[in-house]
Formats: structure tokens, C-alpha cells, sequence
């Protein structure tokens, strides 16, 4: 981290020290309530100050990661003590797959390995943008996390980015046990597209009648590629995600021939959901994805699977990545990572 950039984060996490009034007061002067919600007013200041910067839709995808990162790294919260990381890779048939291995310390060898997948619309974000969740989690579950860092577009056009996920997955079944891990198993977790591509993931191995993942955890998930649900309206002008985002990501990712209700990309499309994976499903109350979000964990629990369902309602949707926001991103980050360890234990 450069000096500047370190003094940046330092000038953040002073004003976001501030009492919440104060942050409100400087950003609209009013709390922000939309469809019943109150803004987290850390968020609310956060927002504000976004909007007086181009917005990710408006740069080539290159810039645009670079302006994301710069934000994550202004957001982030501490690693969590007790865990080591390092960076590896996952040798493929054609290329190697960029990861990053957590384990904790007093790792559980009953725990099972978690294979995670960063956010960001298949267009930006890496392995640094969950990088604290995945310690996180690494800890509280006491097992080892491997971070994906799969293909993006415009460059790798979905479904390329699955494909590599679909391959970390199997890889991590195969290779679970040289990890202190029980072999031939592995839980899945994700945010975002991340947890888009767990959910498709879980469907594939059901239909390739391969082992299903021990969980999967999905994050603010994109379940339907086309979804026009009320929180898309209501929603549609928030932070960081928002109807022009989406679009652009959507523009960026898919191929022009893609049909949107393909289950592969759209999982809530998929009209047999029965004998999937236990699943944790968490949704942000301020974002466009929170009712297809919803709608999925109601599928999968008509489907008769085992699925709990939390919406933290005062956050944004991406607020894993930023941990350094507020209180209540690391309540509900801690709260999550304690609710996957008790069902990988159940």
C-alpha cells in the first residue's frame, strides 16, 4: 500500500468514526429510508461521496478495476488474527487458476475445506475483494478457505468464469484431504456473482450426478438474469450497485445469443431444485437483487432444502467486501461466518 493510499484510508476510517448524525447530516441531511429500510448512515455517507466520482459504468473495464480496488482497499476491514494465507494456483488442463489458501489456527480436521468466489458482476473484482471475509471465515469455521481468482470479462465472456469455478470446486473435493481436511468433500460460498456461481455449481454436480457441496453460502446472490422485481425499482439508484451496473455488467459478460432464463446463468429458472445442498442465503436489504434473492431461498426450501435465510437490512449489497465500513457490516459478516461454521458442524 503507497503512502498515499494509506493516508486516504486513514482520512476514511477518521470520518466514518464520526457519531451517525454526523454522517447523515453531512450527506442529505436526512436518513435515507426507501421501501421501508433505513440506510445504515456509514453507507449513507459513503454514497454521497461516491457520487461526486465517475461511476464504474462510465470507464473501460481495466480503469474500472482499478477505481473498485482502490475502493476496497479505502473500505477494508483488519485480517483477523490467527489465520496465515498464501497465494497458489490450481494447475488446469490449458492454464493455471490463480488462488489464495487460508488456514486457520487449531484448524477442526472435521471441518471441511470451503472453495470462495469474489463479487463483481464477472467484470471486476479479485482475490484481495473478499480477502478479509475469507480470513474471516477461515477462522470462526476453523477450516481452510481457497479464493478463486476465475476468469473475467469482456476479456473471458461468460460462461468462462463458471467453468473455472466448476473446476476449483472439483478440484477442491480431490485435493481436500491434503489440506487437513476430510477428503472427497468441499462447501462452496460466495457473494454476488460469486454466489451465482455456486448456486449453478450445486445445480451442475445434481445433474452430472456428482457429490454436492457440504454447503453453500451464498451472498446477495443474482439468481435471474432478468429479473424485473419490485427492489429492481426501488432499488435502482443505490450504492454500489445499481440498474446502470448491472446493465453494464450484463452487457460485458454475456454473449449476445444468451437466452437469460438459461439455468446455467440463471439458477432460479431451474424447475427441479430437490436434493441440492444445505444452504445459508444472505440478501442486503438495499439492493436491486434482494427479491430474487429471497424468491430463490423460497424455491429451495418448497424444494425441501435445508435453507436459512437472513437480510440484513440496513446494508448495501456488496458489504463483505467492506468491513471496515461499519459496526454492523462486522456483526453481520461475524454472524455469517458463525451461522456456516454451525451448519458445517450439524
Amino acid at each position: 500500500m503507497s503512502l498515499k493510499q494509506s493516508l486516504s484510508r486513514a482520512a476514511m476510517k477518521l470520518m466514518l468514526s464520526l457519531p451517525e448524525s454526523w454522517l447523515i447530516g453531512m450527506s442529505g441531511k436526512r436518513p435515507v429510508r426507501i421501501g421501508g429500510r433505513q440506510l445504515d448512515p456509514h453507507f449513507q455517507f459513503i454514497a454521497y461521496q461516491a457520487r461526486k466520482q465517475p461511476s464504474l459504468n462510465t470507464l473501460p473495464p481495466a480503469k474500472a478495476r482499478e477505481v473498485a480496488a482502490r475502493g476496497t482497499e479505502l473500505l477494508k476491514g483488519e485480517m483477523v488474527d490467527g489465520v496465515t494465507f498464501e497465494d497458489s494456483e490450481i494447475k488446469l488442463a490449458k492454464r493455471n487458476l490463480p488462488i489464495r489458501i487460508y488456514r486457520p489456527f487449531g484448524q477442526d480436521p472435521n471441518m471441511p475445506l470451503m472453495v470462495y468466489f469474489h463479487s463483481g458482476g464477472g467484470v471486476i473484482g479479485d482475490l484481495d475483494t473478499c480477502h478479509e471475509f475469507c480470513g474471516l471465515l477461515a477462522h470462526i469455521c476453523k477450516c481452510p478457505v481457497v479464493s478463486v481468482d476465475y476468469r473475467l470479462a469482456p476479456e473471458h465472456k461468460w460462461p468462462a468464469g463458471l467453468e473455472d469455478a466448476i473446476a476449483a470446486y472439483e478440484w477442491g473435493m480431490q485435493e481436500a484431504e491434503t489440506f487437513g481436511a476430510p477428503p472427497g468433500q468441499a462447501a462452496i460460498g460466495g457473494d454476488s456473482m460469486g454466489a451465482n456461481y455456486c448456486a449453478v455449481i450445486a445445480q451442475e454436480m445434481m445433474l452430472d450426478h456428482k457429490p454436492q457441496p457440504a454447503l453453500q453460502l451464498l451472498i446477495y446472490p443474482m439468481t435471474d438474469a432478468d429479473s424485473d422485481t419490485p427492489s429492481v425499482h426501488l432499488y435502482g439508484d443505490t450504492f454500489p450497485l445499481n440498474s446502470e451496473m448491472m446493465a453494464w455488467f450484463k452487457d460485458l459478460l454475456l454473449p449476445s445469443d444468451i437466452d437469460p432464463e438459461n439455468p446455467r446463468l440463471s439458477p432460479l429458472c431451474n424447475s427441479k431444485l430437490e436434493g441440492l445442498a444445505p444452504t445459508i442465503l444472505v440478501t442486503a436489504g438495499f439492493d436491486p437483487l434482494v427479491d430474487q434473492g429471497k424468491a430463490y431461498a423460497d424455491r429451495l426450501h418448497d424444494a425441501g432444502v435445508d435453507v436459512i435465510y437472513r437480510c440484513y437490512d440496513s446494508l448495501p449489497h456488496g458489504f463483505v467486501s467492506f468491513m471496515g465500513a461499519s459496526s454492523e457490516v462486522r456483526r453481520a459478516c461475524n454472524e455469517i461466518a458463525i451461522e456456516t461454521r454451525d451448519v458445517l458442524r450439524s
